[in-house]
């Protein structure tokens, strides 16, 4: 029995919100494997199928993005599992749009969510993080999560949730290097493996992804005659070499 959770806040508003991704990705794994309809249990929404001949319960916590810990402990201990059998997917904002980064364990990295996780089920747990971009200030990020996702965003966007879906297999067997191959040919540089520090996506302060190409110089030309050629003649010798 495994379970794979997906971060968002409930509600029609919400349901294009940047934050919502993980919901996103949760709901393309439902349609895609012909899960059963989603119920109410848990204080959340889940949807029970197969993936590699092993139940997996797909959950959406409907306590809003800072009590998901919640709901996911309490299904948790329902089923007697524990949290390496779990699997979040959730948003993140050190992340450029479409990239993918996968590991367990680590920080919340100020996810209010993962936070919440944390605390009810501990910190064993796989993290699927899925990259929204940041909008450059900390003062614009409440606007940005809780916006919704640019039309322009669907070029990535759907290609990804699409891949998750179609390889939510791998995930479900454990094959991290497999299911990041995958979504990497779909969304080209969108997934990585393994622990990585935030912001590794991000530019560095007053750098650029641009380099400008330096301007040749003119060629010098040696004068073959007249008072500078006969100098060089005496430093150099007659070839001056």
């Amino acid at each position: 029995m495994q379970i794979i959770a997906g971060l968002g806040n409930p509600g029609a508003k919400h349901e294009n919100n940047r934050h919502n991704v993980g919901f996103m990705a949760a709901d393309a794994i439902a349609r895609r494997h012909s899960f059963s309809p989603w119920s109410k249990k848990f204080s959340a929404l889940i949807a029970e199928g197969m993936l590699d001949g092993e139940k997996v319960l797909l959950v959406k916590p409907q306590t809003f993005m800072n009590l998901s810990g919640q709901s996911v402990g309490e299904a948790m201990r329902f089923y007697k599992i524990s949290p390496a059998h779990i699997t979040v997917l959730y948003d993140e904002l050190d992340l450029a749009p479409g990239k993918v980064r996968i590991k367990t364990g680590g920080g919340a990295g100020g996810h209010n969510g993962i936070r919440s996780l944390d605390s009810h089920i501990g910190k064993d747990y796989r993290r699927v993080r899925i990259g929204i971009g940041h909008p450059g200030s900390k003062e614009l990020v409440h606007n940005w999560v809780l916006g919704d996702f640019a039309k322009a965003d669907g070029e990535w966007l759907q290609p990804l949730l699409d891949a998750i879906a179609d390889n939510a297999v791998m995930l479900a067997k454990g094959d991290d290097n497999g299911f990041m191959n995958k979504l990497s040919l779909a969304v080209p540089g969108a997934a990585k493996v393994g622990p990585s520090s935030g912001g590794e996506d991000r530019p560095a302060k007053g750098k650029s992804h641009i380099r400008r190409a330096r301007p040749q110089q003119p060629e010098v030309k040696v004068p073959e005659t007249g008072p500078m050629a006969a100098m060089l003649k005496r430093l150099f010798g007659k070839d001056g070499g």
